[in-house]
């Protein structure tokens, strides 16, 4: 029998219209992006403020706390409720982390969108082993990039926002977008526990992790949390991102647009099967 937990389903509109005014003169209505602060406190312990669209905000604070280390497993977590009157998130598991507070005490500011933060000792909660490596084709990056233009609908309307994705291989399996790449992320992590995994009706699962954000440290190591070993992103790359990549086994493509990217492979499993026509212009392959 699978482990229940009860939720409050807080949902809230990703967007708004005010009134604003053209470089014409003329007023209208326009689709903003929804900012929300929503204070997280996990068995009545305060732990941060998130701030969110609020449109899945009991995934966004699950996979928060989950991404953190702070909740170890889905059977630890018992109930997750959001009462957006007083801008509160209460989270209920079966105990706390012994070492509770060295946790909350031990701190790194990461390069996120907003002001993200990855908890002390977090590394240790990535399996040691390297990540399964799955192989990916050139054309599958170029089928699954044109099957994510369909959803970016509230960046579309209202932009300000980031979106990421699980995938299989080019299908779609769940889109987020939120007004931080790490608030994405954490939602769809705690997606996967509240619905007890995120699968296609197949059961299959998400072995490609879509993000139109920056491919950092913080990035990499939440998607090895997840057990996927292709990082896939619009935006460039950093350093540290590229190292823990290598460490965990992570094939990382970056600036994918159209038909360019750049990809960093230590495995060799990137299968170049649709090279596009050079244009004057482009740059030349080297020795």
């Amino acid at each position: 029998m699978s482990h229940s937990i009860q939720r409050s389903h807080a949902r809230l509109p990703a967007t708004l219209d005010i009134q604003v005014v053209d470089e014409f003169g003329q007023s209208h209505r326009q689709a903003i992006a929804a900012e929300r602060a929503l204070t997280v406190y996990l068995n009545r312990r305060e732990i941060v403020t998130l701030m969110s669209l609020g449109e899945d905000p009991e995934a966004l604070v699950v996979g928060y706390l989950r991404n953190q280390g702070l909740i170890g497993a889905r059977e630890d977590l018992e109930a997750v409720f959001v009462d957006w009157d007083v801008e509160a998130a209460a989270v209920v598991t079966r105990y706390l982390p012994e070492d509770l507070e060295t946790r909350l005490g031990q701190r790194t500011v990461t390069t996120g969108c907003g002001q993200g933060t990855v908890f002390g000792r977090l590394l240790d909660s990535v399996p040691k082993a390297r990540l399964t490596p799955t192989p990916l084709k050139q054309s599958v990056v170029y089928a699954l990039l044109e099957n994510l233009a369909a959803y970016n609908e509230t960046y579309r309307s209202a932009g300000a926002v980031h979106g990421c994705a699980l995938c299989r291989q080019e299908k779609v399996l769940d889109f987020v977008e939120d007004v931080g790449r790490h608030n994405a992320v954490d939602t769809l992590a705690g997606r996967e526990w509240l619905n007890e995994g995120t699968s296609d009706a197949t059961g299959t699962k998400a072995d490609i992790f879509y993000t139109t954000g920056r491919l950092t440290s913080e990035m990499v190591l939440k998607v090895a949390q997840m057990g996927i070993s292709v990082l896939l992103s619009r935006s460039g790359v950093t350093q540290k991102g590229v190292e823990l990549a290598e460490r965990f086994g992570v094939l990382l493509v970056a600036r994918a647009k159209g038909r360019h990217f750049q990809v960093i492979d230590t495995q060799q499993r990137f299968i170049f099967d649709a090279p596009p026509p050079r244009r004057p212009g482009d740059r030349r392959q080297t020795d």
